[in-house]
């Protein structure tokens, strides 16, 4: 059984479409990994991108969710997954709602199948490619109990900034999808993108802060392995969680 020809493929974005948020990275998998994708992708995952390994749709062409889970429940979009450790440890604790976890890098997609299968956790379902196109092509107004949005690529250089997935255009976008009540939670260890998430998330008209600026760590959100490096090294870890309310 071979792996699927072009549904981990990446499209480069033409010259009229947004900018990518994130730099596709080519990493060996391994056979463990391999192998996860091989026997669990088709049961899990989709292609944001590819045609070969669409997204189930409803008639209008949005995401079909209950048709994705087996089950009509809150869904929580979780963008950027990384290796998926945060992912699968929220969901199998939190288990009346569903995660869509939406990573770019193949390495991540398929460790968190691996975690998926070896907790069997059925409230996760995987994503790979763009989470924005998704978001923007697929994903309904008002349909999202929550979006996560957990360590992104920092884009560090001030010329690359425009690429940052937390700015304001983003955010008005991210925050169309969110239920009235329903909360976008950002988390960042880079000091100046959490002064900027913290900006453009006070600065839509349709969110309120649920904390006097950072928030504390919600105990819910676990500390991944990235994460713990960051704290070694002296990062300073900051967590913005605002709610939709209107």
């Amino acid at each position: 059984m071979s792996l699927p020809s072009d549904a981990f493929r990446h499209v480069a974005a033409r010259p009229h479409e947004p900018l990518r948020t994130f730099h596709p990275r080519r990493a060996p998998l391994g056979r463990e990994r391999e192998d996860a994708l091989r026997f669990l992708w088709p049961r899990l995952g989709f292609s944001v991108h590819d045609a070969d390994s669409p997204m189930p749709r409803t008639a209008d062409g949005s995401l079909d969710v209950v048709a994705l889970f087996g089950r009509s429940a809150p869904l929580v979009l979780e963008i950027g997954s990384g290796m998926g450790e945060t992912t699968a440890t929220m969901a199998a604790a939190d288990p009346s709602r569903d995660y869509l976890a939406v990573e770019a890098h193949l390495p991540g997609v398929a460790n968190l199948l691996g975690l998926l299968d070896r907790a069997g956790l059925t409230n996760v379902r995987v994503a790979h490619g763009d989470a924005l196109d998704l978001v923007r092509t697929a994903v309904p107004e008002e349909s999202l109990d929550a979006i996560h949005v957990f360590f992104p690529d920092p884009w560090p250089k001030a010329r690359h900034h425009k690429r940052r997935l937390v700015q304001p255009s983003h955010v008005a976008l991210l925050r169309s999808r969110l239920r009235v009540g329903g909360t976008l939670h950002c988390a960042t260890d880079w000091v100046d993108y959490a002064d900027a998430m913290l900006e453009a998330l006070s600065a839509d008209p349709f969110l309120e802060n649920t904390a006097d600026g950072f928030a504390p760590r919600p105990a819910h959100r676990p500390v991944t392995k990235f994460e713990q490096r960051g704290l070694d090294l002296g990062h300073e870890v900051r967590d913005v969680v605002f709610r939709r309310f209107r």
